[in-house]
């Protein structure tokens, strides 16, 4: 076993591998940029390393500085984590060229699966079931226009060196093909600096099933299948194993598939590989087909560690040492059901628009697992992937491993960014995905339902304005009378740009009313807490001018200073702003010309996506404030319109 290892990478994924080289002795050291100085997994390392500045590019991507880091520190080998160089072959190269060793595959069997196009032919000699399409090198558009014609509508376009749903459009028609593919590929070029596709058959009520595989090199095992098929614009959003409804013949079938996958390729180390499958008539053995495979640890693989038992990290340090694989294929069998929630800061209600802001309040319930990188007093940075945590579960079924789930989801509490919250628990309570009747284009079929915001009832709205008062936490004795006149205050609060007035009367010590409108709530002190509304308040965070209230999946309100607010109304509508920090790739208008509601006037790119940047009304660009290639803050204005007659 290795006495010390790098982990290049940051955030959660750090963190859950320094736990198990704790666990098993092993000393680690981190590596940071400049946004990532004070992090969480930082503080986790026996040693770390400053490696560059705050983009990916500066610092995370700098494979050279990296291995100097580890060399400088003693480490014996790298982990590399997920993103970032994980699967990238020059730095395996380089690795081992320095005399380190890499904590993964080999050069060679990442640059096998590293072109999808050429990945199927592999797995197709290899007698692994593929999708029907076009794989092949020639790339000019007119000839993969035919291609897809010939394959027939509706049909997948994916950046050959893709991953994360980036470089991959749907098109369900001729008409719709051109401006599809260019735009897979100017996001392919953006994200991996290779614009080629392929072209897929795009099977109507999919399923994604993964297969997690373990090999030394020479021979393989698999640890069985997870159902990846809640996703939104192809990314996965909770992910479970084992997968529901799954027959026996089937689990073995791509099990098999899997191996045969991993020892086509003399696979090292941890994988996952993809399988696209037929959910329309119930899983078959000949219904699914080879995707592609990730050759690395994925991001749900907790779930997998929870059915099987199996510390997948410890795995990888024990064969990258030189160990066998710690267990037979026979010897491996699935105990129970586990799900896997992915919280992120977004903004559900703007279309799932990654978000930032320091967290001034994070805390898991008791009863799940929070993989997590981030800890209260953190902030969400927009270099990089705005997850907050991987919220998993497991239960002795399915139905009792959801329950606990929803149970968990409504513990979390975060404060300082919006987040999913709302969007996971809807997920789990959605009747479909409660039965196991669940395929990839659930979320988009149920997309208002599922992002339907909950109102905000009078109880919430009243705790919050006590929370800003400090009368939750006060001691009875100081709430008393002022003479025989009960004490007043009022709160000004804000949310979702409505004005809200509180009104609190202390009429006694154990006793308040908050007047909002035409409306009155009542909260009484009692042995076990403040009570309103029948129940007992939810526990709430004042900081940094908001007020969250944990109700509901966490409700925020902004704090209002009547001091601070600007008497203007400002130009609402006349203003493109941008919704994030980001880089502005291009502009498509120019002053004096004509635009209509939802026309598209800018790309903004951002935490390694495109964001196209709309009309909010019919009008003419008076002025471009914005330069593509030029990086904005948030807030920043980019188009101005003329002011409507």
């Amino acid at each position: 076993m290795f006495d010390k290892i790098l982990i290049a990478n940051r955030g959660e994924i750090a963190c859950r591998v320094m736990e198990t080289a704790r666990d098993l002795g092993v000393k680690t050291v981190a590596v940071y940029s400049d946004a990532d100085a004070g992090s969480k997994h930082v503080a986790m390392a026996d040693e770390a390393v400053h490696i560059g500045g705050s983009a990916p590019a500066d610092s995370y991507l700098k494979g050279d500085v990296i291995i100097q880091a580890a060399l400088d520190t003693g480490a014996q080998a790298i982990h590399p984590g997920y993103g970032f160089l994980s699967e990238n072959p020059e730095f395996v190269d380089s690795v081992e060229a320095a005399g380190l060793t890499f904590i993964g595959p080999s050069a060679k069997a990442i640059r096998a699966m590293g072109l999808k196009d050429a990945a199927k032919v592999l797995m197709h000699e290899a007698g692994v079931p593929v999708v029907p399409g076009y794989h092949g090198e020639n790339q000019d558009a007119a000839y993969l226009q035919a291609q897809a014609e010939e394959i027939g509508y509706p049909v997948l376009i994916k950046a050959v060196a893709g991953g994360g749903g980036k470089g991959m459009r749907l098109v369900e028609a001729s008409s719709e093909f051109a401006d599809a593919l260019a735009s897979a590929q100017n996001e392919a070029t953006t994200a991996f600096g290779n614009p080629d596709v392929l072209i897929e058959k795009y099977i109507q009520q999919p399923r994604h099933i993964e297969v997690q595989v373990f090999g030394d090199g020479q021979t393989a095992v698999h640890l069985f299948e997870r159902d990846c098929s809640l996703q939104r614009r192809h990314q996965k959003v909770i992910e479970e194993a084992p997968a529901p409804d799954m027959p026996l013949d089937v689990r073995e079938a791509m099990g098999q598939a899997g191996v045969r996958a991993a020892e086509a390729i003399g696979y090292k180390g941890a994988g996952t590989v993809e399988f696209i499958v037929d959910g329309s008539d119930g899983l078959r053995a000949d219904g699914f087909w080879f995707m592609e495979m990730n050759t690395r640890l994925q991001v749900e693989h907790p779930v997998t560690e929870l059915i099987t038992g199996v510390d997948l990290v410890e795995w990888q340090l024990r064969v990258a040492s030189g160990e066998p694989i710690p267990v037979a294929q026979e010897d491996l069998s699935i105990k129970g059901w586990a799900f896997e929630s992915r919280l992120y800061a977004e903004d559900v209600p703007k279309g799932f628009l990654p978000a930032t802001g320091t967290l001034s309040h994070l805390a898991f319930p008791e009863g799940c697992r929070a993989d997590s990188g981030v800890r209260s007093g953190d902030t969400i940075s927009p270099f990089y992937d705005p997850m907050i945590a991987k919220v998993i579960v497991h239960g002795p079924s399915r139905s009792a491993a959801l329950s606990k789930m929803r149970q968990a989801l409504a513990g979390c509490e975060v404060a300082g960014t919006v987040t999913n919250l709302e969007f996971l628990g809807a997920l789990c309570a959605h009747e479909g995905f409660a039965k196991g009747d669940v395929d990839t284009g659930l979320i988009a079929r149920d997309i208002d339902v599922l992002t339907a915001s909950e109102s905000v009832s009078a109880e919430i709205t009243a705790q919050a304005a006590l929370a800003v008062a400090g009368v939750l936490d006060q001691p009875a004795d100081t709430l008393g009378f002022v003479l025989w006149r009960p004490l007043r205050h009022s709160v000004y609060l804000r949310r979702d740009e409505e004005e809200i007035t509180a009104k609190i009367k202390f009429l006694s010590a154990d006793e308040v009313a908050v007047e909002l409108g035409n409306v009155e709530v009542t909260g009484t002190r009692t042995p076990k807490g403040w009570r309103m509304g029948g129940k007992l308040v939810a526990p709430a965070v004042v900081a940094n001018g908001e007020v969250t209230v944990f109700e509901n999946y966490g409700v925020a309100f902004e704090v209002v200073d009547l001091l601070d607010k600007s008497a203007a109304v400002g130009a609402a509508g006349n203003i493109i702003e941008a919704p994030m920090p980001g880089l502005v790739k291009a502009v498509f208008v120019e002053a004096g010309q004509t635009v209509t509601e939802g026309d598209r006037l800018a790309i903004l790119e951002a935490m390694k996506m495109e964001h196209s940047l709309l009309a909010a009304r019919d009008g003419t660009v008076a002025e471009v404030l914005a330069v593509a290639g030029g990086q904005v803050e948030a807030g920043a204005a980019l188009i101005r319109l003329e002011d409507e007659e």
